[in-house]
C-alpha cells in the first residue's frame, strides 16, 4: 500500500469511528522530508472530557490493526487555543505547515 494511501486509509478511520473536529498531518510526511524510517504524525482535535492518556488511548485502539509506525496526539481546541495563545512553537509549526486531512 502507498505510504498516502496509509495515511488517509488511518485518516478515514479515525473519523468515522472517534468523530474528531480536525486531523492534522505534521513531521516528516507533512514537511515533504520522510525517510524509510519515518513514523506518521497525526494531532487529533477533539473536544472531549477525557483525560488525555484516554483520549489517545481511544484513537490508538481505532488504528491498532492498521499496524505500523504511527505517533498520535489527541488534544482538545482549548488546549489548542492554550498553546497558540502562549506561542507555542511545536503546536504553532503543526498548525501553519500541517497538512489538514480533516475538517469537521
Amino acid at each position: 500500500m502507498e505510504i498516502t494511501d496509509k495515511i488517509k486509509n488511518i485518516s478515514d478511520k479515525i473519523v468515522a469511528e472517534y468523530k474528531p473536529e480536525k486531523i492534522i498531518l505534521f513531521g516528516s510526511f507533512a514537511w515533504g522530508n520522510p525517510t524509510k524510517d519515518s513514523d506518521i504524525d497525526l494531532l487529533v482535535v477533539k473536544k472531549s472530557d477525557k483525560s488525555p492518556f484516554d483520549r489517545v488511548r481511544d484513537v490508538y485502539r481505532i488504528i491498532f490493526s492498521m499496524g505500523g509506525a504511527i505517533d498520535i496526539l489527541v488534544y482538545t481546541p482549548e488546549q489548542i487555543e492554550r498553546r497558540k495563545k502562549i506561542n507555542d512553537p511545536f503546536i504553532l509549526k503543526i498548525i501553519n505547515e500541517g497538512k489538514l486531512l480533516y475538517a469537521r
